[in-house]
């Protein structure tokens, strides 16, 4: 069982016990079906369990002249509540520490399917380095229905720039209406995930931290167990949505 734990964690090296005791009872071997509370006390025996980490680094202005979309997705009787994949996109920033400066993490997240649809390393803050993974996303869409796209109030996103980007595509625009962090709380919550389980070692440069980040990402949607999906991978509930679909 041990074994089976530190090979998943070669992967995704800070898994919490919750997602590894779903996975070991996944596995047809008979003795990985341990109790919740015994794998616990494994863990915890041969030191892996895996503490919490706490980090901030603020990345969003959010006093600029520029429009501020109202919230799309507050709770109301107007309240737009994502039912299929690309019908709800949520996008945030996160600081990447780097050996050899500062770093960022631009993200694009389906709400449905909470797959990463679009992402970007860049060095700098500048709204069309963050725009990068709006594009990406955009390019990567496979339907021309009604798309929200959902951020907090950061000059980035606000700028003409990436703006334009919602006209261009026909996206309509959501934004916090405030500085509370849980207004967007998928995104932060995914930037978590990223870090604190996937991303645990320091980037020397650019390049090596695309590559890392490009790893993550690839792992995070198609082999990390998801909570609020019913244990399945995000890719696989983008994807079984996909097979429903009428041809």
């Amino acid at each position: 069982m041990v074994e089976f734990v530190q090979h998943i964690r070669m992967r995704q090296p800070r898994l919490g016990t919750r997602k590894l005791h779903y996975l070991l009872h996944c596995q047809p071997d008979k003795r990985f079906q341990v109790g919740r509370d015994r794998l616990f006390q494994v863990l915890r025996e041969r030191r892996l369990l895996v503490m919490p980490k706490r980090a901030f680094h603020k990345t969003t202005q959010s006093l600029h002249r520029f429009y501020r979309h109202p919230n799309l997705l507050k709770p109301g009787p107007s309240q737009v509540v994502p039912t299929r994949p690309e019908h709800v996109w949520v996008a945030d920033i996160t600081y990447l520490p780097a050996r050899n400066g500062p770093m960022y993490l631009s993200l694009v997240t389906d709400a449905y399917s909470r797959k990463i649809v679009g992402h970007h390393v860049h060095e700098t803050l500048h709204a069309e380095s963050v725009a990068q993974a709006f594009k990406l996303a955009l390019r990567k869409r496979r339907r021309r229905q009604g798309l929200v796209h959902h951020s907090d109030r950061g000059i980035q996103y606000c700028s003409a720039l990436y703006q334009s980007l919602h006209q261009q595509h026909d996206v309509q625009c959501s934004m916090t209406d405030g500085y509370d962090c849980y207004q967007n709380a998928l995104a932060e919550r995914i930037n978590g995930i990223l870090k604190m389980e996937l991303l645990v070692s320091s980037p020397e440069d650019l390049e090596q931290a695309r590559q890392m980040v490009d790893e993550a990402v690839q792992i995070y949607n198609t082999e990390r167990p998801h909570m609020a999906l019913k244990n399945k991978t995000p890719d696989a509930v983008h994807r079984a949505f996909e097979a429903c679909r009428p041809t």
